[in-house]
């Protein structure tokens, strides 16, 4: 098994069951070598709401927490919704050293995330 740092990510990107709603479905490591990939999908489509599903992440660094960050920033930036779901301990503690996961609404399931960020 690769170390975490190279292990791939694979990004499914789905309509919400709300127009205007889209989901990331994310699994692997959220680190710099999945970088560009990570946040090209990020801008490749606006939506008013974004759910980026953690469930299947089995890391993140601090690039992949930048990335984060810049992606809150735009949505809010234009009044867009984003939320986590799924985040592991692994992750938040991730996103609480860095001090930035107040920045973030986090759910646990889908359904609860795309009912609480209507488009």
């Amino acid at each position: 098994m690769p170390p975490l740092s190279q292990e791939p990510l694979s990004i499914e990107d789905i309509e919400g069951p709300v127009p205007g709603q889209r989901v990331l479905r994310l699994e692997g490591a959220v680190v710099l070598g999945t970088l560009f990939q990570f946040q090209s999908t990020l801008r490749s489509k606006q939506s008013r709401a974004l759910v980026i599903d953690f469930s299947a992440v089995s890391y993140i660094d601090s690039a992949g927490i930048g990335a984060l960050v810049g992606a809150y920033v735009n949505y809010s930036k234009e009044g867009r919704s984003l939320a986590l779901v799924g985040v592991n301990d692994r992750v938040l503690n991730a996103l609480k050293v860095t001090r930035v996961e107040q920045f973030f609404r986090v759910y646990a399931t889908l359904p609860e995330a795309q009912q609480a960020i209507q488009a």
